[in-house]
């Protein structure tokens, strides 16, 4: 990033700060201080005064309209106050005259719930929650050590089954539950001398032969049901996870022993489920199949323990042969496998990739069906592919697989010419003939499925609301949760009815447009409609060129033509204007003319401001493009599918519209000022942040961090700051740095300093809250002392979650909307099934196109500024109605969407050229000779690009 009066190297190096220890203070970097040197306007304003809010929202505020101040902002806490109001554990120490070092609480206590919403009109609404009863006195848990270790859940249960049967005194009739790990509970004590027993059981093998385990269980304490209970009656301040556990091991432990379990949820292969349709009912292609099931969970509630049920599906592989998923995989006729030619180095990797580390078993040995995982392919066929074979007289012989078949088996193989799997460790060199193999039921497919396959899962798994309700309900009743043994054993029991409860439905935010007339739109149902409107700040773009990488045969120059005037007419109506005829318009071809052509335009045409990109379908162009265009080059690109450019539509190029104005620099709409929160009234910042990780099975590609931020008081323009960091972190590690950039870059913007921070953090399960937050909470404060001796803007942390299972249904038709019967957006939920203590809401800001529509659930980590939950849920739905990409509000807000394609944008800036891009690409982090930090050089934006949208 470019800085004035900055010196680099203290901008980016300072001593790191003990969190919870005494160390020394860093010195105090007045990073403000050398930005006012160089502004003309506000430089002499006390920003940690927070009277200036009447100031900064008349400059800011798009139009020109007095905005009352925030009589109450001092009592809410501008400095670190924490959750209940004692700021002795998180203001800020100064230390010293030089500086201060960061003092947060030891322990992070997340905020307690303020009050319920109360705007928006009421619906009632049901949620596939349903009521748990828990009875009082306590459980048993007992830890269980199983030799030999790492095997798998199934393995560990059927071991704990044949105990319970084999020491029947031990357990005296008591009915134990297991998680097929190390976790145990029983509602009486074990009869076991002392607090640990060591016992031995044999267990039934794949084979024939029985497997010797030695189990360990040992005492480890009582826990209190009671505790639990009084958790959902606000009796204590926390929810005991130890009793919380318990209970989803108790609920989870007869479905596990029923069904194939991933995760929390629970699948059954499609041959037992009876359904209609012909025999190609959920086949996805590449021998991948949906396998349905059902999610299952325990929910703290402020009304009792909830257990969440819902559908779910997920992709597994097929039963089938092994030429029969060859072919699959190679997407070839099985008959041609037996043309008897080689498969070529392509077909091989691609075959590779799939099958590796899938469990077959052969099928050569009659009865006797072994198991094995296989870890490679052979690079020959089982004609020419040898192996040191051991003779009955001792000798070592190399022989090959095909020769070794026939002699051992009598068996003369069909397809000679295939490769052969090799099986086991690598160093034994056991190589198994294709055709004697057969992939094994019931293996979950954690690949990245393709576009095609994506689309058959979403179409086969789509229902609407109404449908969806029904087959819960049904799920429910199957379950038969009355007749579980295992859960009245521990007096446990479920009201199968769905829990209903009264929601919200949010007003919608005007939303203001520019031209002459200053024209609003009012979405309805979450969408609004930009005809006979002008973009609020609209650009002018003098210098542009188009390039098509489609053949000329299949878009012609009168195809250009057209979709050039079409693009001009629709683009000036709407405020971006492009100016006479595109500098440059020629055809090209291949990847390799991308940064060539692009360099001449921008060294032959100086002002250089556009360049349209006309792709024929998915190609690896796409990420040379942005890779030039963003991080090299600095210019601002769009592409567009040649499809768009032969047949225009006024939907498509309107569309093309909304996305170039942003990458131009340009606003496309803002919240309408006296519809906004009154926190708008200072200067607020949005922070998004989001990480995308490498695809399953990768163990080498490192993850990417994205943080954006607002640079504006409307909010309607994001920078953003990427990062490349370990495999699978689930921290942001550079925070500190990249969130003082983002306020640098704002205070460049504005000429204000934030006096609130608002981070919207994407990408976090429950289980990382505590940790994450306490990294990046932190890494915030620090970024905001180095730029300024006291300088404590109030933080409200908040953790978006899409990847719930908790669904809203509205029980009244007239309050269903679209095909699918979807609750309307606006939805809003903060009470009956969410949290009993802590600050949590569920919030459905978008109208679903296809399927039953997923509420976002909103977690608030960390809450300087106090916000009342009519405030928060209020200002999070108007986030929503910003995203620049379409006039549709969105399911979470901008900041946080735009994070997510900041990081993923990173990833094509990563993509070698010889990879095909998009679904399939590979970062270069899969050459060796490649390091962190040339990735990390890879993913820096231009600071051309950096200034605008350029990820939008």
């Amino acid at each position: 990033m470019a800085t004035t009066g900055v010196d680099k190297q203290q901008m980016f190096s300072y001593p790191p700060i003990d969190l919870f220890g005494e160390s020394t203070p860093y010195p105090f970097c007045n990073e403000w201080q050398s930005l006012f040197n160089n502004v003309d306007i506000h430089s002499n304003i006390d920003f940690l005064n927070p009277s200036i809010g009447d100031q900064y929202a008349v400059l800011h505020s798009g139009i020109q309209e007095i905005l009352g101040s925030d009589d109450g902002i001092q009592s809410r806490g501008i400095l670190a106050l924490s959750s209940t109001g004692n700021t002795s554990n998180n203001n800020f120490n100064e230390s010293s005259s030089s500086g201060g070092h960061i003092q947060l609480p030891y322990h992070f206590i997340f905020p307690l719930r303020p009050d319920h919403g109360s705007q928006g009109r009421e619906i009632l609404l049901r949620a596939n929650h349903f009521k748990v009863s828990i009875p009082g006195g306590e459980v048993q848990y007992y830890q269980v050590e199983i030799t030999p270790e790492k095997c798998p859940r199934k393995v560990n249960r059927d071991v704990v089954k044949s105990l319970i049967n084999t020491y029947p005194h031990i357990f005296n009739s008591t009915l134990p539950v297991y998680d097929g790990k190390k976790n145990m509970y029983t509602r009486k004590k074990l009869q076991i001398p002392g607090d640990d027993i060591e016992l031995e059981v044999n267990v039934p093998g794949e084979t024939t032969n029985e497997r010797k385990f030695v189990v360990v269980i040992k005492f480890n304490n009582t826990i209190s049901l009671q505790k639990l209970e009084d958790s959902m009656l606000k009796r204590v301040r926390n929810v005991p996870s130890d009793a919380l556990q318990a209970m989803d091991v108790i609920l989870r432990h007869l479905p596990a022993t029923r069904y194939t379990p991933v995760g929390r949820s629970f699948f059954s292969s499609p041959l037992a489920i009876p359904h209609t349709g012909h025999n190609d009912f959920g086949k996805l292609g590449g021998g991948r199949e949906v396998w349905f099931g059902f999610h299952q969970s325990v929910r703290p509630s402020e009304m009792k323990m909830m257990l969440n049920i819902d559908v779910s599906a997920t992709a597994f592989y097929r039963k089938m042969s092994g030429l029969e998923f060859m072919a699959e995989v190679l997407e070839v006729p099985i008959a041609s496998l037996s043309d008897r030619r080689v498969l070529s180095d392509a077909q091989r990797v691609k075959f590779t990739k799939e099958i590796k580390g899938l469990k077959i078993e052969i099928t050569h040995c009659s009865n006797f069906r072994r198991k094995y995982r296989v870890c490679n392919v052979t690079r020959k066929p089982a004609s020419t592919q040898t192996f040191p074979r051991t003779c009955d007289d001792g000798q070592v012989h190399e022989t090959t697989v095909a020769k070794y078949f026939l002699e051992k088996y009598r068996m003369t193989l069909k397809y000679p010419h295939l490769p052969c799997l090799q099986v086991g460790q690598e160093y034994k060199h056991t190589y198994l003939p294709i055709e004697v193999c057969e992939i094994v039921s019931g293996q979950r497919c954690i690949k990245k499925l393709t576009d095609t396959q994506t689309s058959t899962m979403i179409k086969a798994t789509a229902r609407s609301a109404p449908e969806r309700e029904r087959e819960i309900s049904n799920l429910v009743r199957k379950s038969d949760f009355t007749n579980d043994p295992f859960a009245a054993e521990f007096g446990v029991s479920i009201n199968p009815v769905m829990t209903e409860l009264k929601g919200r439905v949010l007003p919608a935010p005007k939303l203001l447009y520019g031209g002459r007339n200053k024209t609003t739109a009012l979405p309805n149902q979450g969408v609004w409609d930009m005809r006979n409107k002008s973009f609020h700040t609209g650009v002018t773009v003098n210098t542009w060129a188009i390039t098509c990488f489609a053949q000329s045969l299949h878009v012609k120059e009168s195809d250009l033509r057209n979709f050039t005037s079409n693009l001009q007419r629709i683009s000036s109506d709407a405020g971006l204007t492009l100016v006479g005829s595109p500098c440059f318009c020629k055809y090209a071809v291949g990847v390799d003319q991308v940064e060539p052509m692009f360099k001449y335009l921008k060294q032959t045409y100086k002002d250089l401001q556009l360049v349209i990109v006309v792709l024929p379908g998915k190609t690896p162009v796409y990420a040379e493009v942005k890779r030039v265009g963003d991080t090299l080059l600095g210019i601002a690109t769009q592409c567009v599918q040649a499809k768009n450019v032969i047949k225009t539509t006024p939907q498509t190029l309107s569309n093309l519209c909304l996305k170039m104005n942003v990458k131009l620099g340009g606003v496309n709409a803002i919240l309408f000022p006296s519809v906004r929160p009154q926190v708008f009234n200072e200067p607020i910042i949005f922070l998004g942040a989001d990480i995308t990780h490498p695809p399953a099975g990768d163990s080498r590609k490192p993850s990417i961090a994205a943080v954006v931020g607002s640079m504006d008081a409307h909010p309607s323009r994001y920078s953003a700051s990427v990062r490349v960091q370990q495999h699978r972190h689930e921290i942001i590690t550079d925070m500190a740095f990249m969130v003082r950039d983002l306020l640098i870059q704002f205070y460049k913007s504005t000429h204000f300093k934030p006096t609130r921070i608002v981070l919207y953090r994407d990408g976090i399960s429950e289980g990382q809250f505590t940790n994450v937050l306490q990294y990046e909470l932190r890494a915030i404060r620090e970024a905001c002392m180095t730029l300024e001796k006291g300088y404590q803007p109030g933080i409200t942390y908040i953790a978006v979650q899409k990847r719930h299972h908790t669904r809203l249904f509205a029980v009244e038709k007239k309050d269903q909307v679209g095909k699918a019967q979807n609750i309307p957006p606006g939805t809003t939920v903060d009470s009956g099934i969410t949290h009993p203590l802590e600050y949590d809401f569920f919030l459905c800001s978008h109208a679903g196109i296809q399927g039953t529509s997923r509420p976002s659930h909103y977690h608030v980590l960390w809450d300087d500024n106090r916000l009342s939950a009519d405030e928060l849920q209020q200002l999070t739905y108007q986030m929503c109605h910003t995203y620049v990409r379409c006039t549709r509000s969105v399911s979470i807000p901008a900041p946080a969407y735009y994070a997510h394609l900041v990081a993923f944008r990173a990833r094509y800036h990563l993509v070698d050229r010889e990879y095909e891009s998009g679904e399939g690409s590979q970062p270069s982090g899969t050459s060796e000779d490649t390091t962190l930090s040339n990735m990390a050089r890879a993913v820096q934006v231009h600071p051309d690009a950096n200034n605008v949208m350029y990820f939008a």
